[in-house]
This record gives structure tokens, C-alpha cells and sequence, in this order.
């Protein structure tokens, strides 16, 4: 008989400075056409009405396209957050079986070791939850679990010179149908190449939704001010949804109470 684990990860972008740094660089020539473009309109032919133009619109339009320029930067550095390559991993929620939820984090984002050391925490609560005996019969779930977050937690492995608990590698060499290793609940609800937020299918299903105070897109801002204890809370209750919605999706409990026909305002 299969035993569970359910895992969720919370990603932050990349934390190296050469990143963020490639990233400006990539679009500082787009940078530098635009704001030599910046011209008074070619009718205008007296010098004080270009003066007045160079002193009032220029700037304005400078200002636009240099604040256009950041935000671009911006949404793209936010997007290796999602890239096992540069992103890194925030917190590790998981829980066995009918276990409580549990995370590891960690509060300094500084430091090159931590998230190795969040890592190799995580591989070692698992050797201390599952013997090695047991390892074959653990099936992995998570929302978009076989694309994403065992994916990633691969990659981070590899660049912090750690190898992957035999659960994580075996689950992350997995096909997403191959149920008996992992189950991925997107795809057994939207099939291959279909998508469907945690949110909508916990709604779709009459779970509550864990989307509440915080979202994955919110999650880099709470890391930043300091309020990843709130991120880890939020992957716990992504946690206990994924298993909601497992045991759902596998006829494990019976879905809540429909309204009457009657009751219906159609």
C-alpha cells in the first residue's frame, strides 16, 4: 500500500547580483534608442517653442520610458523565480500521510549556504520520517508537482552540490500520469498540457480555498519585508488543500453538501 507525500515550494527570484545585472544589460540598448528618439515634434520651428518642448515634454517623456524601462527589468527579474536555473526556493511544505502540514524556511536571504542548508534539512526530515525500505512505495503529490516543484527542487539540488532524497529524484524522473509515483493534481483534473490553479480547483471542489492574505505572486514582497514566517503559514495551507483535493480527486471523502434545484436562482 502507497504511503503520501504531499509537497508544495514557495520560489523567490534569483539572489546573485549578476543576474539582475544580465537582465539590465539585455535591455539597456532598447533603453538607449528610446530616449534618443525623445525629439520636439519636427513642425516646431522656433527656438523658444523647442526650448519650452526640451523643458517641459523631454523630461516627461524621459521619465516614462526610463519607469517603463525599470518596470520591464523588474517583471523580468521576478521571473527567474520560476526558473530552477537562478530562482530559489523560499520554503518546503510537506506532510505525510494524514500528518499536520510542516515547512522549513529559513529568515536570512544573504547567505549563499541557506538554501543549501533549507535543503539538506528537508532531505533529512525525510530520511527521519521514511526508511529507506519504505522509499519504493511513497507516492509524491502536489499541484502541477511534476512540472514545477520537483523540477525545481532538482535544479536547486545540482547547483548546491547536494544530492536529491532517492523520493524527490525518483518522483522528478516520473511521467505526470505514472500515479504510483507521482500524482500530480492539474493534470489528473485538466490532463496533460491543461492548466488549473490550486484555487479554482479547491473551489470547483468545495474546499476552502488557501488563497487567502497572500499569493504565490506575492510571495518575493513578503520574503523581502521580512514576513516569511506568513510565506511558510501559506505553503502549509497550500499543503493541506493538495490533499483536500487528492483525496477528492480519488474518492477518499465525499464532496460537501449541493444546493437543492429548488434553491437554485437561475
Amino acid at each position: 500500500m502507497n504511503r503520501y507525500l504531499y509537497l508544495d515550494i514557495e520560489t523567490i527570484p534569483a539572489q546573485r547580483p549578476d543576474v539582475l545585472e544580465e537582465i539590465r544589460e539585455s535591455k539597456q540598448a532598447a533603453l538607449d534608442d528610446a530616449m534618443a528618439a525623445i525629439k520636439p515634434p519636427g513642425n516646431y520651428k522656433k527656438e523658444e517653442t523647442i526650448a519650452e518642448w526640451l523643458a517641459t515634454e523631454g523630461p516627461k517623456q524621459a521619465r516614462a520610458i526610463t519607469d517603463a524601462y525599470a518596470a520591464d527589468v523588474e517583471a523580468s527579474y521576478r521571473k527567474t523565480g520560476l526558473d530552477g536555473a537562478f530562482g530559489q526556493i523560499a520554503v518546503i511544505g510537506f506532510a505525510l500521510d494524514g500528518g499536520a502540514p510542516r515547512t522549513v524556511w529559513a529568515t536570512e536571504w544573504d547567505l549563499p549556504a541557506t538554501e543549501r542548508g533549507l535543503l539538506a534539512a528537508f532531505y533529512c526530515d525525510l530520511a527521519a520520517m521514511i526508511p529507506a525500505n519504505q522509499e519504493r512505495g511513497i507516492t509524491v503529490i502536489g499541484h502541477n508537482v511534476a512540472n514545477f516543484d520537483l523540477r525545481f527542487m532538482v535544479q536547486r539540488s545540482i547547483v548546491n552540490g547536494l544530492r536529491p532524497h532517492p523520493i524527490i529524484a525518483s518522483a522528478a524522473q516520473a511521467k505526470p500520469w505514472e500515479g504510483e509515483k507521482v500524482f500530480d493534481t492539474m493534470v489528473q483534473w485538466s490532463g496533460i498540457g491543461s492548466r488549473i490553479t490550486l484555487d479554482k480547483l479547491c473551489k470547483a471542489l468545495s474546499i476552502p480555498t488557501p488563497k487567502t492574505g497572500i499569493t504565490g505572486a506575492q510571495v518575493w514582497d513578503e520574503v523581502k519585508a521580512g514576513r516569511i514566517a506568513d510565506v511558510a503559514a501559506y505553503c502549509a495551507r497550500d499543503v493541506e488543500a493538495t490533499r483536500a483535493a487528492h483525496r477528492r480527486l480519488t474518492f477518499q471523502t465525499a464532496p460537501a453538501a449541493q444546493p437543492e434545484l429548488a434553491d437554485l436562482d437561475f
